[in-house]
């Protein structure tokens, strides 16, 4: 079983002194993430919801290894993303919307540039190009210039060239923003094949009719801190996510 097991997570970033007189603050740095830990597993959707500004993206990007935390580590099946980043990047899948693909390349084309990126052989790429091309409909427009693409469309290439190397974790940062009902579908179903599929994955948003459909566990985070986590179940209780969101909110805002 592959599992991810988040430690003490730890992240701040400096405050000019502009910044610092437009929030009335003498602090030089800002800490967007405080000690978030959480576990995932392989064969669930772990999902971490919270507003804007919560921290989900920090957290995100330093378990995709672009950022280093301050502190605290992340390990997958016991291989740190700290010390080891190189061992985890062939292991895992990580999507944003921050991510834009080449404007002027094509879908054929990007994929067979992350293929050799990622060393595949000839014959395994042409495969898979086939398998996923195949199952998002990417082979109908797949020597079209993405710039002439509809964002549904370009977030369908997005999803198959993070996962082209058959990643052990996916990591999915809103992967559902700014698209219409029939691309988010597409989106939604694709997280469940990578369930079905085995993986492990982990996603953000703010949406909490993805979290509902697609998840198996949550944790909401709150100014950079996890407040709650566990199954979707005990979670809502019966009731809808975001009303559960709304009451341990106010609770929240309420005892400080």
């Amino acid at each position: 079983m592959e599992t991810l097991n988040v430690q003490n997570l730890v992240k701040s970033f400096p405050i000019s002194e502009k910044q610092r007189k437009t929030l009335g603050t003498s602090e030089k740095r800002k800490i967007a993430v405080n000690g978030i830990s959480f576990t995932a597993k392989s064969g669930e959707v772990f999902g971490l919801i919270g507003p804007n500004g919560a921290g989900k993206t920090t957290t995100m990007r330093m378990l995709a290894t672009l950022i280093k935390p301050d502190s605290g580590d992340a390990l997958y099946n016991s291989i740190s993303a700290v010390s080891s980043p190189e061992l985890i990047r062939s292991q895992l899948a990580f999507l944003t919307t921050d991510l834009k693909p080449d404007m002027k390349s094509t879908p054929d084309l990007m994929f067979d540039f992350f293929a050799e990126l990622y060393h595949l052989p000839s014959d395994t790429a042409a495969s898979r190009k086939k398998e996923l091309f195949t199952e998002f409909g990417i082979d109908k427009f797949s020597r079209t210039q993405i710039a002439k693409l509809s964002q549904g469309q370009r977030q369908k290439v997005s999803l198959v060239i993070s996962v082209l190397h058959d990643p052990k974790f996916v990591i999915l940062d809103e992967p559902t923003n700014g698209l219409d009902i029939i691309a988010a579908r597409e989106v939604r179903e694709f997280i469940l094949n990578m369930k079905a599929a085995g993986k492990c994955v982990i996603i953000s948003t703010h949406l909490f009719d993805l979290v509902e459909k697609v998840c198996d566990r949550a944790a909401m985070i709150m100014d950079g801190r996890i407040v709650v986590n566990d199954t979707l179940d005990n979670l809502m209780q019966g009731r809808p996510l975001e009303d559960a969101f709304y009451d341990i909110y106010t609770h929240i805002k309420g005892v400080e």
